[in-house]
């Protein structure tokens, strides 16, 4: 089924309650980067086979009045409204030529409470980097960086600079620049997913091996290891930092063999570096198809390469990137089979 035609749903307004959207929900505010996050997801739609439900947010703004008739005043609910379901109605004629089933709403609300209660029953939720300008409740921005840690289901998050590699044009010079400057280098039909260690990480690792599964890539296992810091201060010598790599990749080995006993078909691989995890997964994004990161890490090799690590991928990244919340798995159950896991007792 095609991209259907927005109306307005009459459930929603006399107060009523519609089925919460399964599939994949996208946010869109009309900017550019909402743009990039509907195509991307429309594509994820396809490839999942599984319906879209757009969606935008707006909030009516309260002021507060000058002079001796002190009160507050509103704007017209209506305008807004309009200029909301407008928006709805581009996104839906944009992605008219996917095979996928479409439905959309429109909610007042702050867009990181509505897309919240959304991640309750959504299989993914997927928006921009940022918003511009346009109507008030700007759905995009605060939202990238405040939903990934706490939303129920993965996030992704698409950035403008993702525009060329999804076969968009845009008119923002500082991209372009940027795009130029790095030689529109190909992107690699590559996932690559951040671990280190915790048990967060092996999720997020489940998650991206589905992910390269279904755009027929290979899967990258990248451990960045940064230089001493905090508790591993003490450590005196190069030789110790030397016995620490090598213990890292046991375990990483371990949990690549792990790995591949669910997904025997899969292609894959692990890295393990010297260095910032933020900076290493970054440069891993610029030429990736995604970057895929846990919510928090808990312990593990670097002492925390999540946590700080997804906020900061997030805010620089090249690429789109998936955040991975913490959830139960079954398959958890046997890694200790193949092999040392690191602080296990």
């Amino acid at each position: 089924m095609g991209a259907q035609e927005w109306h307005p749903d009459p459930e929603r307004e006399d107060g009523g309650e519609t089925t919460a959207p399964q599939g994949i929900v996208v946010g869109v505010d009309g900017s550019e980067h909402g743009q990039c996050a509907l195509v991307w997801a429309a594509r994820e739609a396809v490839r999942r086979r599984r319906p879209l439900h757009i969606v935008t947010a707006y909030s009516v703004p309260i002021f507060a009045a000058s002079g001796l008739d002190g009160g507050y005043a509103t704007v017209d609910d209506s305008v807004i409204r309009e200029g909301a379901e407008a928006i709805v109605r581009q996104a839906l004629d944009k992605i008219a030529g996917y095979d996928i089933e479409v439905s959309s709403s429109v909610e007042n609300g702050d867009a990181s409470g509505v897309l919240l209660d959304l991640s309750e029953s959504a299989e993914l939720l997927v928006f921009g980097t940022r918003g511009r300008g346009g109507f008030v409740g700007r759905l995009l921005g605060s939202v990238s960086s405040a939903l990934p840690a706490h939303a129920k289901c993965p996030t992704v998050t698409v950035p403008l600079v993702c525009s060329d590699r999804l076969g968009e044009t845009t008119e923002d010079r500082r991209v372009k620049a940027e795009q130029a400057k790095s030689g529109h280098q190909p992107v690699e039909n590559v996932v690559v997913v951040g671990v280190d260690g915790s048990e967060q990480a092996r999720i997020a690792v489940l998650e991206a091996a589905d992910q390269a599964l279904r755009l027929g890539a290979s899967l990258r296992v990248v451990c960045a290891v940064p230089q001493y810091s905090g508790s591993l201060a003490w450590v005196p010598a190069p030789l110790d930092r030397k016995a620490l790599f090598a213990d890292i990749q046991v375990t990483l080995d371990a949990g690549m063999a792990w790995l591949r006993s669910h997904y025997p078909g899969l292609s894959a691989e692990s890295q393990l570096r010297d260095g910032s995890p933020v900076e290493v997964l970054v440069a891993e994004g610029r030429h990736v198809e995604l970057v895929v990161v846990g919510t928090r890490g808990r312990g593990g090799f670097t002492g925390m390469l999540l946590g700080s690590t997804s906020d900061g991928v997030l805010h620089h990244a090249k690429g789109p990137v998936m955040v991975v919340p913490d959830r139960e798995d079954p398959r958890l159950a046997d890694r200790a089979r193949f092999g040392p896991i690191l602080g296990a007792a």
